[in-house]
């Protein structure tokens, strides 16, 4: 049989050989949106329990939108034209609104990512800025949330007289779905609050994980924090295959994004019968399979159609190489996850990104992963707790090897934008 597998900007194309047990998990296909702009405009006057976008402008003094980084294929070309000129019909003109990316704590968007992700009319049009999350003069200090966490959160958004936060919808290893709320937290947020967002007390909860947001202490602090924030407004989409809209969510912060929310689960979800001892998955191409940091998002949303002891096969491009500067170094210094484990039982240790480890350990734990990219080497992957392999076919006769060709795989073209379930 053969798949065409996210992979990049191109696709990658296997082979899973004739003879074995394989099931193919795909969205399921819902209609598009063939005019996402005239969507917006339309979502932007009935909105899902928020005043319309134009009554909560009125009066305004100016505004800040925030939208995701180049991780996320947001289809912002589409989202901010009718989103500004909403608001320049409510009295606020281009040059009283500022759009900022929510980077999170990755590195700045270049001047062509930007031109790329907004379109020229929307960078000619207002201004645009990188958020710097490790830069505390451009943030603001919110208190703490009832759980402790200190809010810090860019001072250019929370200053502002109208807050909106556009996003993508989509499974996340750690939010239960991103969107929303996450737009804020980790988008706008600071190192501090990071480091306790991404700390393992909060992603060693058992429903800190994929498709969860009740009890999902990821998901409550988040949305305590961009309620701090003062977000006024959001517009959420949901993408198909194809990476064309099929839902649009406009409105209030926890309204709109829980409707969006159940939407993409419906479109998601992917059901097994039996769990798989072979995934063969990806990090959904470009532009999430840019690093290896990224891809670690396969490798935990495989496992809900894994057997323990079975084997991961994933396929990312790592365009970018391994990640930050800081996950590099970790990974360096990590020799097992029992190892890395101690390191973190010490209350003092802490390193930049060193939570996509801990989400890392989760996969290591139930499964050997096997790992083909052309943008690191054999080597350097060896390094990085996982098996290089030198294509699809030689990976999946690895696995074929281990459990028999009597063994069930599962093929998850789309990665982590799939949701897989067993039935019962």
């Amino acid at each position: 049989m053969r798949v065409n597998l996210r992979y990049g900007c191109d696709g990658l194309a296997a082979e899973v050989p004739d003879g074995v047990t394989a099931s193919v998990l795909r969205m399921r296909r819902m209609p598009v949106v063939t005019d996402p702009a005239e969507a917006v405009r339309r979502a932007l006057t009935e909105p899902i329990g928020a005043p319309p976008l134009a009554e909560l402008a009125r009066g305004r003094r100016d505004a800040a939108i925030t939208t995701s980084d180049i991780t996320r294929p947001v289809p912002n070309a589409a989202i901010l034209p009718p989103l500004l000129d909403a608001l320049n019909a409510a009295g606020i003109p281009d040059e009283r609104i500022v759009v900022i990316i929510g980077t999170g704590l990755h590195r700045p968007n270049t001047e062509a990512e930007l031109r790329g992700m907004l379109g020229p009319v929307v960078l000619a049009r207002c201004r645009v800025v990188n958020h710097i999350a490790r830069d505390e003069s451009t943030l603001v200090h919110l208190g703490e949330t009832p759980r402790g966490t200190p809010i810090w959160v860019n001072r250019r958004f929370v200053e502002a007289d109208l807050h909106i936060a556009i996003s993508l919808i989509e499974p996340h290893l750690m939010a239960g779905f991103s969107g929303g709320r996450k737009a804020i937290c980790p988008g706008l947020a600071g190192a501090r609050t990071m480091r306790v967002m991404h700390g393992p007390a909060l992603l060693g909860h058992e429903a800190a994980r994929e498709g969860v947001l009740d009890g999902n202490p990821f998901h409550e602090e988040s949305t305590e924090i961009a309620r701090r924030a003062r977000v006024d407004f959001i517009v959420n989409v949901a993408l198909d295959e194809a990476r064309q809209v099929t839902g649009i969510f406009a409105g209030g912060l926890v309204e709109a994004h829980l409707a969006g929310c159940r939407f993409v689960a419906d479109q998601c979800t992917a059901w097994l019968d039996a769990p798989a001892d072979v995934v063969l998955t990806t990090s959904a191409g470009y532009p999430l399979d840019l690093t290896f940091y990224q891809s670690v998002k396969a490798m935990t949303a495989a496992l809900p159609a894994l057997k323990d002891g079975g084997t991961i096969i994933v396929a990312a491009a790592c365009a970018e190489g391994i990640g930050s500067a800081e996950f590099r170094r970790l990974m360096a210094e990590t020799t097992s996850p029992a190892q890395f484990r101690e390191r973190l039982r010490d209350p003092d240790f802490f390193i930049i990104d060193q939570w996509q480890l801990q989400e890392m350990c989760k996969a290591l734990d139930r499964a050997e992963i096997l790992y083909y990219s052309d943008g690191i080497g054999e080597d350097v992957l060896h390094s990085l707790l996982v098996t290089p392999v030198r294509s699809i076919e030689d990976a999946l006769d690895r696995a074929l090897a281990r459990h028999s060709r009597a063994a069930r795989i599962a093929v998850i073209p789309e990665g982590p934008y799939v949701m897989p379930r067993l039935r019962e």
